[in-house]
């Protein structure tokens, strides 16, 4: 699917998952300002894992990290988190995490679906402290790649839950 302007047009995630290979993962990635927080789908894409977490460099750099990856991993397909505000508009950082995922699309040729990660990071940090009681510090390195696998256990159940 080609846009327009060039670039690959962002798919749904149930569009996603049906242009995939059937064993093809999923990766997710978490795009934050200081780390991408990524997580892994099971070959059925039914579990997402976390997966790790990349430093925020220049887009070429993760891009050849997340190339590196996906085809390590055999992912077929990337889903973005999308900062939505509250009210569900697309904001200043929505627009950012939209606009990173079309270069980044581009420059793997890999075709991706954002979905919206409002309050991942809040949940997994709840989590954390309530069930795993990790200090602070230990959140920090933890979080990135857990939010990922919260928005992206989200984003497979929705289209699980479609195909029923």
């Amino acid at each position: 699917m080609v846009a327009h302007n060039g670039c690959m047009a962002l798919l749904t995630v149930k569009d996603l998952l049906a242009a995939m290979p059937p064993q093809g993962r999923v990766l997710g990635i978490d795009p934050g300002t200081k780390t991408i927080g990524l997580a892994l789908s099971d070959v059925r894409r039914r579990l997402a894992t976390p997966y790790g977490s990349l430093k925020r460099r220049k887009l070429a750099q993760n891009a050849e990290e997340i190339g590196a990856i996906a085809l390590q991993e055999g992912a077929f397909g990337l889903i973005v988190g999308l900062p939505l505000q509250m009210d569900g508009s697309l904001g200043p950082a929505g627009q950012a995490a939209r606009d990173w995922t079309h270069a980044l699309t581009a420059a793997l040729g890999l075709p991706a679906a954002m979905w919206d990660e409002r309050l991942s990071s809040a949940a997994v940090n709840r989590m954390l402290v309530q069930e795993a009681d990790l200090t602070r510090a230990k959140r920090a390195a933890t979080v990135d790649r857990a939010a990922a696998a919260w928005m992206l256990q989200s984003a497979l159940d929705a289209a699980a839950e479609e195909d029923v």
